[in-house]
């Protein structure tokens, strides 16, 4: 196999590159001569992500395909600490990306599964506020283009900006008790019932039933015969008052008497 170079970066203080190379080797070098100093071996699959640290430069973070997270020494040549991303049932998750804070003291990181890493020093209590899991209920939902190449949202044909805010779900589309609903831009001073979606059965194309929040069928299941959604006509509700607000704003605006005559009639 070639060697390739997948990724490539610079201690805090300039003196040493890294660069990860395609054998899973990572490799330090002299950034003024050239010269290689260390192999760093851990990795059994393709580097993507290399990170200094923000003041120590002896530290660098990489992480890989593989689901192993490495704090080395670059100086010494020499693993600090060691994560292997191993998620229960379903095998490891590939590392995508990795940051540090400011301070140095945490770093964050992300995964193929959806989810976000955080570690460092202390208690993790101020993280425990919110759930493992959080999705809008709109993720996964289809979209279409128009005649103009305008992306819009295929059950509502509503512009996906321009849509209600969405609910949070778990990964599997279960809602979220309505505290954490308040999180949503938006929804935050929404009475209780406008915060509950519902949930709903809808048979695949195999057969099987599956239970899913009803704000995520497709017109296809529609079609099909599924129950129409509710928490889809809630949302095209608040949308059609909205669009009856606005018109009925700008046919006051256009009948409004001119130099104080008439009376302008209601909209």
């Amino acid at each position: 196999m070639k060697p390739k170079v997948t990724m490539i970066a610079w201690n805090q203080n300039d003196n040493y590159v890294v660069t990860a190379v395609n054998n899973h080797l990572l490799k330090v070098w002299n950034s003024c001569t050239g010269q290689l100093l260390h192999d760093l071996v851990g990795h059994t699959d393709e580097v993507f992500v290399l990170e200094t640290h923000p003041f120590d430069s002896r530290i660098m973070l990489s992480a890989g395909h593989d689901g192993n997270i490495f704090i080395w020494d670059i100086t010494k040549g020499t693993k600090t600490k060691h994560y292997f991303n191993m998620i229960e049932g379903q095998g490891h998750g590939a590392v995508f990306d990795c940051k540090f804070s400011p301070d140095g003291q945490h770093f964050a990181c992300t995964d193929s599964h959806g989810h976000l890493l955080i570690f460092g020093f202390g208690c993790g209590r101020p993280y425990e506020k919110i759930p493992d899991q959080m999705f809008f209920h709109t993720d996964y939902r289809p979209l279409i283009r128009d005649s103009n190449n305008y992306v819009l949202d295929e059950q509502t044909q509503q512009a996906p900006h321009l849509m209600p805010p969405p609910f949070l779900v778990d990964v599997d589309g279960n809602p979220h008790p309505t505290k954490y609903q308040r999180l949503v831009p938006g929804r935050e001073n929404c009475a209780d019932e406008h915060l509950i979606p519902q949930l709903g059965y809808v048979a695949t194309s195999d057969g099987e039933v599956v239970e899913q929040v009803i704000g995520q069928q497709t017109v296809d299941q529609d079609e099909q015969g599924v129950e129409p959604s509710i928490l889809d006509g809630m949302i095209r509700q608040l949308q059609l008052e909205q669009d009856q607000r606005t018109a009925a704003e700008q046919e006051a605006a256009s009948n409004a008497p001119q130099n104080g005559e008439g009376t302008p009639r209601r909209g």
